[in-house]
């Protein structure tokens, strides 16, 4: 049975193989990608243009429902508003408010 400091020894061999085998295979995934990039012309902006249209973060919603004596809306999405809640607890329907 090894004792611990060959242990450690081996641990310490395998740690340093392991960071050498990992700078070679970053090299030559580098390489094939710039050999692809110069087959295909593509440069670095193409690799970050998105290929679906970006959602528009923050962007209002039209309103599915409208409180009429007070002109409040919710759009349906998130938490109810409290006007909607109190008027669904007074028996109201949710299709009462639709737009």
């Amino acid at each position: 049975m090894a004792n611990l400091t060959d242990l450690l020894a081996q641990k310490a061999a395998l740690e340093k193989q392991i960071e050498q085998t990992q700078r070679e295979e970053k090299q030559k995934a580098i390489t094939q990608v710039r050999t692809l990039m110069a087959e295909y012309g593509l440069t670095a902006s193409d690799l970050s243009a998105r290929t679906t249209p970006k959602a528009r973060v923050g962007a209002k919603v039209p309103a599915k429902y409208r409180n009429k004596a007070t002109g409040e809306a919710w759009s349906g999405r998130g938490l109810q508003p409290r006007w909607l809640k109190a008027a669904l607890a007074a028996g109201k329907k949710l299709t009462d408010f639709s737009v």
